[in-house]
Protein backbone atom coordinates (compact mmCIF):
# COMPACT_ATOMS: atom_id res chain seq x y z
CA UNK A 1 0.00 0.00 0.00
CA UNK A 2 1.28 3.37 -0.86
CA UNK A 3 1.79 5.94 2.20
CA UNK A 4 0.98 8.96 0.18
CA UNK A 5 -2.07 9.58 -1.98
CA UNK A 6 -2.01 11.74 -4.86
CA UNK A 7 -5.45 14.73 -4.31
CA UNK A 8 -7.43 15.65 -7.53
CA UNK A 9 -5.52 18.78 -7.58
CA UNK A 10 -2.09 17.28 -7.40
CA UNK A 11 -1.33 17.81 -3.75
CA UNK A 12 0.37 14.67 -2.35
CA UNK A 13 -0.76 13.75 1.23
CA UNK A 14 0.11 11.31 4.13
CA UNK A 15 -1.25 10.26 6.94
CA UNK A 16 0.57 13.18 8.79
CA UNK A 17 -0.73 15.89 6.33
CA UNK A 18 -3.75 18.23 7.10
CA UNK A 19 -5.34 18.88 3.99
CA UNK A 20 -8.60 21.22 3.64
CA UNK A 21 -11.29 19.73 2.12
CA UNK A 22 -14.75 20.85 1.67
CA UNK A 23 -13.62 23.58 3.46
CA UNK A 24 -12.17 21.72 6.87
CA UNK A 25 -8.99 20.16 7.68
CA UNK A 26 -8.57 16.52 7.29
CA UNK A 27 -5.85 14.22 7.75
CA UNK A 28 -5.53 10.97 5.42
CA UNK A 29 -6.20 7.36 7.13
CA UNK A 30 -5.71 4.13 5.55
CA UNK A 31 -8.19 1.72 6.06
CA UNK A 32 -7.65 -2.24 6.64
CA UNK A 33 -8.58 -4.05 3.98
CA UNK A 34 -8.43 -3.19 -0.04
CA UNK A 35 -4.93 -1.73 -0.19
CA UNK A 36 -6.99 1.22 -2.17
CA UNK A 37 -9.32 2.06 0.71
CA UNK A 38 -9.10 5.01 2.47
CA UNK A 39 -10.69 8.05 4.68
CA UNK A 40 -10.67 11.56 5.86
CA UNK A 41 -10.61 11.68 9.20
CA UNK A 42 -12.16 15.21 10.33
CA UNK A 43 -8.77 16.96 12.73
CA UNK A 44 -11.21 17.76 15.53
CA UNK A 45 -13.69 15.06 14.92
CA UNK A 46 -11.88 12.16 13.92
CA UNK A 47 -12.45 9.05 15.65
CA UNK A 48 -16.12 10.06 15.89
CA UNK A 49 -18.00 8.13 13.31
CA UNK A 50 -17.39 11.24 10.99
CA UNK A 51 -14.50 10.24 8.75
CA UNK A 52 -15.45 10.27 5.30
CA UNK A 53 -14.68 6.56 3.35
CA UNK A 54 -13.58 6.14 -0.24
CA UNK A 55 -13.01 2.96 -2.38
CA UNK A 56 -10.19 4.33 -4.10
CA UNK A 57 -8.84 7.14 -5.84
CA UNK A 58 -11.04 7.63 -8.72
CA UNK A 59 -13.97 7.37 -6.05
CA UNK A 60 -11.97 10.75 -4.52
CA UNK A 61 -12.11 12.07 -8.03
CA UNK A 62 -15.65 11.83 -8.40
CA UNK A 63 -16.77 14.22 -5.14
CA UNK A 64 -13.90 16.83 -5.27
CA UNK A 65 -15.57 19.84 -5.31
CA UNK A 66 -13.88 22.67 -7.27
CA UNK A 67 -13.17 24.75 -3.67
CA UNK A 68 -11.33 22.14 -2.34
CA UNK A 69 -7.97 23.34 -1.86
CA UNK A 70 -5.71 20.94 -0.59
CA UNK A 71 -2.65 21.53 1.19
CA UNK A 72 -2.49 25.11 2.63
CA UNK A 73 0.39 27.46 4.34
CA UNK A 74 0.35 27.82 8.02
CA UNK A 75 -0.52 31.58 6.86
CA UNK A 76 -3.85 30.05 5.13
CA UNK A 77 -4.55 28.15 7.64
CA UNK A 78 -4.23 30.89 10.40
CA UNK A 79 -6.72 32.81 7.50
CA UNK A 80 -9.27 29.61 7.87
CA UNK A 81 -9.46 29.61 11.14
CA UNK A 82 -9.75 33.64 11.80
CA UNK A 83 -12.94 33.02 9.82
CA UNK A 84 -13.56 29.95 11.84
CA UNK A 85 -13.65 32.53 14.80
CA UNK A 86 -16.91 34.13 13.46
CA UNK A 87 -18.25 31.22 12.05
CA UNK A 88 -21.51 30.51 14.62
CA UNK A 89 -21.25 26.96 12.92
CA UNK A 90 -17.89 26.36 14.93
CA UNK A 91 -17.58 26.48 18.30
CA UNK A 92 -15.06 28.37 20.47
CA UNK A 93 -13.64 24.95 22.08
CA UNK A 94 -13.98 23.07 18.33
CA UNK A 95 -11.82 26.35 17.31
CA UNK A 96 -9.09 26.18 20.17
CA UNK A 97 -8.90 22.47 19.47
CA UNK A 98 -8.04 23.26 15.79
CA UNK A 99 -5.69 25.91 16.30
CA UNK A 100 -3.55 23.27 18.38
CA UNK A 101 -3.42 21.50 15.13
CA UNK A 102 -3.37 23.29 12.59
CA UNK A 103 0.65 24.70 11.49
CA UNK A 104 1.33 28.16 12.37
CA UNK A 105 0.71 30.29 15.19
CA UNK A 106 -2.91 31.49 15.31
CA UNK A 107 -3.25 34.26 18.54
CA UNK A 108 -7.14 34.18 17.66
CA UNK A 109 -7.57 37.71 18.05
CA UNK A 110 -9.50 37.88 14.62
CA UNK A 111 -12.60 36.42 15.75
CA UNK A 112 -12.88 37.57 19.37
CA UNK A 113 -14.83 40.41 19.06
CA UNK A 114 -17.24 38.73 17.20
CA UNK A 115 -17.27 36.08 19.60
CA UNK A 116 -18.27 37.79 22.27
CA UNK A 117 -21.78 39.01 20.76
CA UNK A 118 -22.23 35.52 18.98
CA UNK A 119 -24.03 33.20 20.88
CA UNK A 120 -22.08 30.25 21.94
CA UNK A 121 -22.51 27.69 18.81
CA UNK A 122 -22.44 24.15 19.37
CA UNK A 123 -20.16 23.63 16.53
CA UNK A 124 -20.88 19.84 14.66
CA UNK A 125 -24.64 19.66 15.92
CA UNK A 126 -25.09 22.76 14.09
CA UNK A 127 -23.94 22.11 10.67
CA UNK A 128 -25.77 19.43 11.16
CA UNK A 129 -29.20 20.99 11.50
CA UNK A 130 -29.20 19.19 15.29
Amino acid sequence: MSETLELPNGDVVSPDDVFNYNDYPYRLVWLDGDAHDFAFSPLYWGDSGMDIPFRDREALVDQWEVDAEGLLTPAEWEDWLDEAASDPRFSDEEVAGLADELPGEWDGDAGESDSSSRESSGGLRDRLGL
